[in-house]
């Protein structure tokens, strides 16, 4: 079984967690360890043979073109990740369009690619932003990998589908979704795809998922990591408990782990996994209830 490896390309200090010390506008002046990062995750997937999706903010597309070039030469597949990592629930559908084109854009001006993935920051595509997918659709966007079926305060559809399957919308509309992975234990979905979950559950427990996903459900797993996770010696900044405890926990632990990850299983892009399933079995269809997206449309304030 393949699995699909993504990683959400963003800086230290870009993380959620962080906007409370360090807004949009002092991005600028902040350390970057990005290409350094980056660096070391592609050594790794190159040294183990596994390729993956780099969702990339277009802030940083815009300063580092020549990695995101270098990713693309060594076979990861581009995907998109905004421009800015701002919450959909946070915008309204005009800025999220206008946050989504300018992000797009600038990764198709450097690769020269038609670009066919996106994922929401914070996977903020929730009940009460479905709404995106039709903007999604709009800028050509052949599939998402936004939705996670769990309970979170900030994101999360939890009955969602737990494996790739169709959304329709109500214009009628169709686009693949690739849910971040979970397992099923006594009708409750947990989270075993990555990020903080990753650094928090022991290696043992990660691997044993990934085997029951892929021999007993047998379907692939969808892994996910931040470039900031490889580096223990990031900038510690004062952001609160509860926010330490979900940014830094473990980060010296993390690419242990991936080796391990990368040793025992195999993996490849999102784009290239959803093809293979798709091919295999039609995927199932999700229609978006029209009624509650009016409401929801109607409601939005800004």
């Amino acid at each position: 079984m393949i699995n699909a490896l993504s990683i959400d390309m963003e800086e230290h200090f870009q993380a959620r967690v962080m906007e409370s010390v360090v807004p949009f506008q002092e991005w600028p002046k902040q350390e970057s360890r990005l290409r350094q990062n980056v660096h070391r995750l592609l050594d790794l997937f190159q040294k183990f043979q596994a390729r993956a999706t780099f969702f990339i903010l277009g802030w940083n597309a815009e300063r580092y073109p020549e990695l995101v070039e270098e990713i693309r030469k060594e076979g990861h597949e581009i995907a998109c990740h905004g421009y800015r990592h701002m919450d959909i629930y946070r915008q309204s559908p005009e800025e999220f369009r206008a946050d989504l084109e300018r992000g797009r854009r600038i990764l198709e001006q450097i690769t020269h690619l038609s670009i066919r993935g996106y994922r929401a920051p914070t996977f903020s595509i929730r009940q009460d932003t479905l709404w995106a997918l039709d903007i999604l659709i709009e800028q050509g966007f052949r599939y998402d990998s936004s939705i996670f079926p769990i309970f979170h305060d900030r994101y999360g559809i939890p009955d969602s589908p737990r494996f790739p399957y169709r959304i329709r919308t109500p214009k009628n509309k169709s686009i693949r979704e690739f849910p971040l992975s979970t397992v099923s234990f006594l009708g409750q979905n947990f989270p075993v795809a990555g990020g903080g979950y990753f650094r928090l559950l022991p290696y043992a427990l990660i691997a044993k998922a990934l085997l029951r996903l892929n021999r007993r459900e047998m379907r692939p797993a969808v892994i996910y990591l931040h470039p900031w996770e490889l580096d223990p010696g990031q900038p510690r900044l004062p952001i609160g408990p509860l926010n330490q405890l979900r940014h830094y926990l473990n980060l010296e632990a993390t690419e242990k782990k991936l080796i391990h990850l990368l040793k025992d299983f195999r993996f490849a892009p999102l784009g290239e996994i959803l093809d293979r399933e798709e091919r295999k079995v039609s995927l199932p269809l999700v229609q978006i209830n029209e009624e509650h997206h009016r409401e929801i449309l109607e409601g939005l304030k800004f």
